[in-house]
């Protein structure tokens, strides 16, 4: 099993939530000079999703080249307002991969753009589980009376080359896509200038930025998608579990590990280590929130804790193991994230970051997560169990259409 292969140098800040994200992302666009590259499962315009946008549109009017991607299912549409504004700014925005009449009944549809990256003048990079939407708003429930549970890392160093790479080279397949398709249905021609090709091979100007504080921080990008890094994500989380000989904290939004995965936090359990994991407790999503109970029954067993976040919305994709080895990035622990989508997580080993990390996972399981115990899960009503093992079954259904076992 290979692990990630870190690389030193990183200064990495933690951010937590949209009340830390959004003021650094904006101050960071509005001092671009060259180009930004922002990629986004939700783009919502709403306060903060305007406040985004804005920053995005004056770069573009100051000459900054900026490059846009929000998938097609997140992010349903962009509103003519500021579709009109992006384009008189000059910003090239794209939504990856919008549904056909037939929706997510085509498997092929659900492998989404999920990853949550920006960098600005290959210099700064953003990674982690926020979207461009408002911690207070959820596009299902409306307003939120708690912040939304989430996290991002800022980060100057070397790893921001790797994530202007695979931005670089994901936004020349999408416009070679388009351009393909619009000379097969339309005879059209898009020129390299319109589609932002001519900016392949752009190269930062100067040394690598760094952030006031410690230097040195050893760190890795680490990608899933479907052609060159289809395993790298889960990989990443069974080595460092595997490795484990104190404690794993995990934090997951939507948890469904596959059998490996959840083989790994057995085993752990098993030998000694303390697994708290902190999941979702609030009801959002059918297939969310009962698909994954048929799998805490052996987790418990084994000696793992359960907390279930209950004040709000948990939306982390975050791990401590040891208290020295982290990661914070889009990619949740469910089939979707680690089968389908294109994810991107930041995976640090450093001793003062994780601990930072470490100490707000555990405050929140202990004064805002319900943990479960195996005799009240054993206990649970039959019906609760029918739709446990009814989502189970239509998850593993979905998956099976898909081509993967899981």
């Amino acid at each position: 099993m290979t692990a990630p292969q870190f690389v030193s140098g990183h200064q990495i800040q933690l951010l937590r939530g949209g009340a830390a994200f959004f003021p650094a992302l904006i101050a960071a666009i509005d001092a671009s000079v060259h180009e930004v590259r922002l990629e986004t499962y939700i783009f919502s315009f709403d306060s903060s999703g305007d406040q985004v946008a804005a920053a995005v549109e004056r770069a573009a009017i100051r000459g900054v080249s900026v490059f846009l991607v929000m998938d097609g299912v997140g992010t349903p549409a962009v509103p003519d307002h500021w579709q009109l504004r992006f384009d008189k700014a000059g910003v090239l925005w794209h939504r990856f991969s919008p549904l056909g009449r037939w929706g997510l009944l085509i498997p092929v549809g659900w492998r989404r753009l999920h990853r949550k990256l920006c960098v600005v003048d290959a210099h700064i990079a953003f990674c982690g589980g926020i979207n461009i939407l408002d911690d207070y708003f959820d596009p299902s429930y409306g307003q939120l009376d708690v912040a939304r549970f989430d996290f991002a890392v800022r980060v100057c160093g070397p790893l921001v080359a790797a994530a202007h790479k695979t931005m670089v080279q994901f936004w020349g397949r999408l416009q070679v896509t388009q351009q393909l398709e619009r000379l097969q249905f339309k005879g059209a021609r898009q020129t390299w200038r319109d589609s932002g090709l001519s900016l392949r091979d752009w190269k930062p100007p100067g040394p690598v930025q760094t952030l006031a504080g410690s230097a040195g921080v050893n760190a890795a990008l680490v990608l899933r998608d479907n052609l060159l890094n289809r395993n790298r994500i889960e990989r990443a989380y069974r080595k460092a579990i595997a490795g484990a000989r104190h404690e794993v904290v995990i934090a997951s939004a939507y948890f469904l590990p596959g059998r490996k995965l959840r083989r790994a936090l057995v085993h752990a359990a098993r030998r000694g280590v303390r697994v708290r994991l902190l999941l979702q407790g609030r009801y959002e999503y059918f297939m969310q929130y009962h698909g994954a109970r048929p799998v805490f029954g052996v987790l418990l067993e084994a000696g793992v804790e359960i907390h279930e976040y209950s004040v709000g919305f948990l939306h982390a994709k975050v791990a401590v193991v040891d208290q020295h080895w982290a990661t914070v990035g889009s990619s949740n622990l469910d089939p979707l994230s680690l089968l389908l989508a294109r994810e991107a997580n930041v995976v640090i080993d450093d001793v003062a970051f994780a601990q930072e990390l470490r100490t707000v996972l555990v405050a929140a399981m202990e004064s805002q997560g319900v943990q479960l115990d195996a005799q009240s899960y054993e206990r649970r009503p039959w019906r609760q169990r029918l739709l446990d093992r009814l989502a189970f079954g239509v998850m593993r259904l979905l998956l099976f259409l898909a081509g993967r076992r899981y």
